[in-house]
């Protein structure tokens, strides 16, 4: 496992970046609504990171076909956008923006209701509970913890809300390229996995379901589905382990969650 502990100005890189894909996020807010198409959200997004001077890290990665993942209800990760695909009131959506700004990545991605009053009750404490999961792993970063305890925190908070993890997919080091050591795993046990250092930066990034965690890829080779149907939800931040614990590289103005812990 080769991780990359960033310099001073790495970091700074790193977080220049983030500011980008925050803004990007702030920018598609007003258009997720009724009737949008998830092919207008990703020439937005498109349009706005490279009028900024950034770059869409996922278009044409490994043959990924637009500049976002936008995936809605029972997909749990890596939709692609499409002018067929149009939003429709009580949906939720996990909108997954990635940039590369002066050759520094930065990974953020949220959850917005479509139309909120028309979201079930059960759908909103599925957005929910997956954001505080995802709090909950981020609370755990410090110098001298595991990775192990990451997942343990969201693993365990899952459990709790009746709520399953899936396992495919996880956070990863990010900074210097999209995918980077060390994968961070969102179950686990506490003290296992590699120690946390100062400078090291990687994504957290749980993905919950309603019902069973089991998955399966559509014929595109990119979209992962609920086998169930039921609905699925996932919330991410880059963080990086400062000498006291993390800053949240990618925090927003309106999260609840101290960006610097």
């Amino acid at each position: 496992m080769n991780v990359i502990i960033k310099s001073a100005a790495q970091i700074e890189g790193i977080r220049r970046a983030a500011r980008l894909a925050i803004a990007t996020l702030k920018h598609l807010t007003p258009l997720v609504t009724p009737g949008t198409s998830t092919l207008t959200l990703d020439q937005a997004a498109h349009a706005f990171i490279t009028d900024n001077g950034g770059i869409p890290a996922p278009l044409n990665y490994h043959g990924f076909p637009k500049s976002i993942c936008t995936s809605i209800n029972e997909v749990i990760c890596h939709g692609i956008p499409s002018s067929k695909e149009k939003l429709k009131s009580g949906d939720i959506i996990n909108v997954d923006i990635t940039v590369i700004l002066d050759g520094f990545f930065a990974d953020t991605s949220m959850m917005f209701p479509v139309d909120a009053k028309h979201v079930s009750s059960t759908a909103k404490r599925l957005v929910a509970d997956t954001q505080q999961a995802l709090y909950l792993g981020i609370q755990q970063v410090a110098p001298g913890k595991h990775l192990g305890d990451i997942g343990w925190a969201i693993e365990q908070f899952a459990k709790e809300q009746h709520l399953s993890v899936v396992r495919e997919y996880c956070g990863h080091g990010v900074g210097i390229a999209f995918h980077e050591d060390p994968y961070v795993m969102h179950y686990g046990k506490l003290g296992q996995g590699i120690e946390l250092k100062p400078g090291m930066v990687f994504t957290i990034e749980p993905m919950l379901n309603l019902g069973s965690p089991q998955l399966k890829v559509l014929k595109n080779d990119w979209t992962a589905v609920t086998c169930d149907g039921k609905w699925s939800a996932q919330w991410e931040h880059t963080v990086l382990v400062t000498d006291s614990g993390y800053e949240i590289l990618t925090w927003r103005q309106d999260e609840s969650i101290p960006r610097i812990g």
